[in-house]
């Protein structure tokens, strides 16, 4: 089923905290969704489809929808991780389309930099834990260095291509108040930052925050009733990737499949999209999914990001105009719900106007969840201004 015009996103919203000292994921979880509703002209009592993942405490889905006062007809909880609301996005459109609901909510939210530190505990009795367990590979900078190495190797990708990602993020961060990180760095800066994981610096990896955000997903006709400037899904896909009994091969993401099938229902080509939402949880991150979403050739990553090209105003393929991941937020260990707000602003063209991309009028997010050198989910998804 295409869901091409078979569903809007009417609201958008990101919280504005990067510390929580003072407040409980649920409540980051419902000030996000009050926030979203709002921006919509919509309340909790228009919800009848809600979705979240594995951030919601306790029952999950269940536990937030009596928190939020709400019964809806429709409730998901798939956990995909980083990719988890985009794919939300999607489930809530073919929901949608299909006739189980007409309003959809999807949050997420947490506090990672609240004691103790929240980590992704690897179960023993997991399968994979016996293979990788021994080998300490459960940190997440182990798993994404190990990816980077690859791709250096195949295609001589240097640490200095890969840092022009986190300077273009920083030069979108200095416009947006709520950033975690708001000064203008340099490439030199960039590879003089700590080594974490080799090649991987400090200012490749992503900042921790606290937070959140959400996003309403409607009905057409629940759309056209609003005052809010219309942002139509056109194409949705989602993709799992997983290690392959041992044969995997770390040059490529996910994004290899659900970015064409996303194409494919949108009816759009790469020509076509004025700006992107990438999932920055490490430079290589960014740089392995323009790849696969074919915005340029394997391998040609590491030229693509060079000089600029992903900085509003500079480049012909502004990225992630909030900051992103690495200098913005990314609440929860998961920032997916923030690539797609950041899309919505520049489709109603409320970006911040230093970095505001001109006749925004297709954009296109993309969420990674689990490890580059892991097993992992990806979603992509292609908006369309009306």
């Amino acid at each position: 089923m295409s869901l091409k015009g078979k569903a809007y996103i009417v609201g958008a919203y990101e919280h504005p905290t990067r510390n929580a000292p003072d407040k409980s994921v649920p409540q980051l979880h419902a000030e996000s969704a009050r926030g979203a509703l709002a921006d919509a002209g919509l309340s909790f009592a228009d919800v009848d489809g809600y979705f979240c993942a594995g951030d919601a405490p306790g029952f999950g889905g269940l536990s937030m929808a009596e928190y939020f006062g709400i019964r809806p007809k429709h409730i998901d909880s798939t956990e995909t991780g980083g990719s988890a609301p985009l794919v939300h996005v999607s489930h809530a459109a073919q929901a949608i389309a299909a006739g189980k609901c007409r309003v959809a909510l999807v949050t997420l939210a947490g506090r990672p930099r609240q004691p103790p530190l929240s980590r992704v505990a690897v179960s023993m009795e997991s399968p994979d834990f016996q293979f990788e367990g021994p080998y300490a590979l459960g940190g997440q900078p182990n798993q994404y260095a190990l990816a980077a190495s690859r791709h250096m190797y195949e295609f001589g990708t240097t640490s200095e291509q890969m840092a022009w990602i986190k300077v273009a993020a920083s030069h979108h961060a200095q416009w947006n108040e709520h950033a975690y990180l708001r000064d203008v760095v340099t490439v030199e800066e960039v590879l003089a930052s700590p080594m974490v994981a080799d090649p991987l610096r400090r200012m490749d990896c992503c900042v921790v925050t606290d937070g959140g955000g959400a996003v309403v997903v409607a009905h057409p006709d629940v759309a056209r009733s609003l005052k809010r400037p219309k942002v139509k899904i056109i194409g949705a896909a989602e993709a799992v990737k997983t290690v392959d009994a041992g044969k995997i091969d770390l040059t490529y993401s996910g994004a290899a499949w659900s970015g064409p099938r996303a194409f494919a229902e949108a009816g759009v080509t790469q020509a076509d999209i004025k700006y992107v939402s990438i999932y920055d949880s490490f430079t290589i991150t960014v740089l392995m999914t323009l790849e696969d979403l074919g915005f340029c050739a394997k391998g040609e990553g590491g030229r693509f990001v060079m000089d600029g090209n992903l900085i509003s105003g500079v480049g012909r393929l502004p990225f992630n105009t909030d900051g992103g991941g690495l200098c913005n937020n990314h609440p929860s260990n998961r920032g997916g719900i923030t690539k797609i707000i950041e899309a919505v602003r520049q489709l109603r063209g409320e970006a911040h106007p230093k970095v505001q991309v001109a006749n925004c009028d297709i954009a296109l997010a993309h969420g990674t969840g689990g490890s580059l050198g892991a097993r992992m989910g990806s979603a992509t998804l292609i908006l369309e201004r009306e």
